[in-house]
């Protein structure tokens, strides 16, 4: 499936996170990585730029943190991002430059590449959002199946095994998905393409198109 992969999802010059995805061909494969990761990662930032605070947190100078946020390691807040009053950060959180992590929002395991945005009421868990992605109020990853089987990723016909139990979306550069939309467990979203409000997604949706519903998926003029 030419479509999930990394190359053509990611910018990969846009996340702190670029090494993690060496060796790999899916972005899912990242995911059992995430917290290993960041500790690694973590020990080599500058503490110039970086501030590390208990629990294995960094959080860059100059990231606005509100103080009723709740952050638990490990966790990377990048330079410039923004986590708004009552955020909720459950770990395993790479979160890039100047992205924002609002209201009532929920991460867990997660990489979100620069100037990401999870706005307003968002559930984020097992994902990873490319460059500029964007999820409006309300919209969520779903990362487990409901008959708690491992999940698999579709595209026409075609089939991945992922080996995992818990893969939520891997929205590419540049997604915009709608509000109170649900994106259920293994779905893949490519580059510049949007998704209509209260949408239930599921599977490969192309690049540069706009998905209405399941059988309508349309070009971007």
């Amino acid at each position: 499936m030419e479509e999930c992969k990394i190359e053509n999802l990611y910018d990969l010059n846009q996340t702190i996170a670029k090494d993690i995805f060496n060796g790999v061909t899916y972005p899912w494969e990242v995911l059992p990585k995430i917290e290993s990761f960041i500790l690694e990662l973590g020990n080599t930032l500058s503490e110039d730029e970086y501030e590390k605070k208990e629990d294995n947190i960094w959080i860059a100078k100059s990231a606005k943190v509100a103080p009723t946020a709740y952050i638990k390691g490990p966790a990377i807040i990048g330079k410039d991002a923004e986590i708004r009053h009552c955020a909720f950060i459950r770990g395993k959180a790479i979160i890039g430059e100047g992205a924002v992590v609002g209201n009532s929002t929920e991460l867990k395991n997660v990489i979100l590449f620069n100037k990401v945005q999870v706005p307003h009421y968002n559930y984020v868990g097992d994902s990873i959002l490319g460059y500029k992605s964007h999820m409006g109020a309300g919209s969520i990853t779903s990362n487990v199946k409901s008959d708690k089987k491992l999940v698999v990723i579709k595209n026409m016909g075609e089939k991945i095994e992922t080996g995992l139990k818990k893969v939520g979306a891997m929205l590419a550069d540049n997604v915009e998905v709608g509000c109170g939309s649900i994106l259920n467990p293994g779905s893949v979203v490519g580059r510049d393409t949007n998704i209509y409000p209260l949408s239930s997604v599921r599977g490969v949706i192309p690049p540069n198109s706009i998905y209405k519903n399941q059988n309508e998926i349309i070009d971007k003029i």
